[in-house]
């Protein structure tokens, strides 16, 4: 399995980027997909999530009405807009996947396959 996260760089604030997430060895409409951040020193933090078995799409409060999670199916690919980005927005963004679940899960170790991560840096 691999997850080919791209599209991080570094934006001031209040712009957008897209971050996209190319999947190989799975098909990302049968799993749980979701987009973790971490800075250095915390945790990863759940920011985006799909959830197969519920059929929506969860944000973190930190992100919602900003950002948005999408697929594209012919394209095995999901994706994150990041929209009005913040400072406290930086980090490393890491496209994870799951075995579809009956709920959603918004703890990284709760995720057993994880791309490289791109880097995201929102100036002031």
């Amino acid at each position: 399995v691999q997850l080919q996260a791209s599209g991080g760089g570094l934006v001031q604030a209040g712009g957008s980027l897209r971050l996209s997430c190319a999947a190989s060895g799975l098909t990302v409409s049968n799993y749980d997909m979701a987009w973790f951040r971490q800075v250095p020193g915390k945790e990863r933090e759940f920011v985006a999530g799909i959830s197969r078995s519920a059929m929506r799409t969860y944000y973190s409060d930190s992100v919602k009405g900003r950002f948005t999670m999408s697929e594209d199916n012919a394209k095995n690919t999901v994706y994150l807009q990041m929209n009005s980005l913040k400072p406290e927005d930086t980090g490393v963004y890491y496209c994870v996947a799951e075995r579809d679940r009956p709920f959603i899960s918004t703890q990284h170790y709760e995720y057993s396959n994880w791309g490289q991560g791109t880097q995201v840096t929102v100036s002031s």
